[in-house]
């Protein structure tokens, strides 16, 4: 079992190691090629303006270039920082509502079958079944609310939100009541 899902993990990595080898070959000679480009500029520059000014302007540029590069990459890190965030909250809230709505389908199967798999199982069971009895309005309100926490659907969740979202279009045929500057034309009648 754990040697799948190392061999996996290690096809995965090879993976992506091979990507990006691919990447990093394509971009080693546009590499070599933006080195002679800088050479090349910062010749014709030292021609015009002198040795010092050129490597002075070449400096400059290039801090320039990586302050950008380094904003750039900064802004990216932070919307998917948020963006993981958001989505492991969204899963986390899913997961756990999933898990405990299958954890409480099979909790009584799986009670009812340990019950009676052991030798007092019957007895016990019997038992059990005199409490819920004795005990019924307290049950009742239990499972009244279970049945409140009990997860809704995904479709009427969907449904409410694209009614409640102005830019959605409406439902065909649905009355629609769109004010005109402002105004009511009903109100002004």
């Amino acid at each position: 079992m754990f040697r799948s899902l190392i061999n996996d993990a290690k096809s995965a990595a090879v993976s992506v190691l091979a990507k990006y080898a691919v990447r990093a070959s394509v971009a080693v000679p546009f590499l070599v090629a933006a080195g002679f480009g800088t050479a090349a500029l910062t010749l014709v520059l030292a021609e015009r303006l002198g040795a010092l000014s050129a490597y002075c302007i070449m400096g400059g540029a290039f801090a320039a270039i990586g302050l950008i590069a380094a904003l750039a990459v900064t802004v990216k890190e932070q919307e998917e920082e948020v963006a993981d965030a958001a989505a492991e909250r969204d899963d986390t809230a899913e997961v756990a509502t999933d898990a405990a709505a299958q954890a409480a389908v099979q909790l009584p199967l799986a009670l009812l079958g340990t019950l009676l798999t052991t030798p007092l199982g019957p007895g016990t069971a019997l038992g059990g079944a005199k409490a819920i009895g004795r005990n019924l309005p307290l049950v009742v309100l239990l499972a009244l609310v279970a049945f409140l926490f009990w997860p809704a659907e995904a479709t009427s969740a969907d449904e409410t939100s694209q009614a409640e979202d102005p830019a959605t279009p409406p439902e065909p045929g649905a009355a629609q009541w769109r004010p005109r500057n402002g105004m009511d034309r009903q109100a002004a009648a």
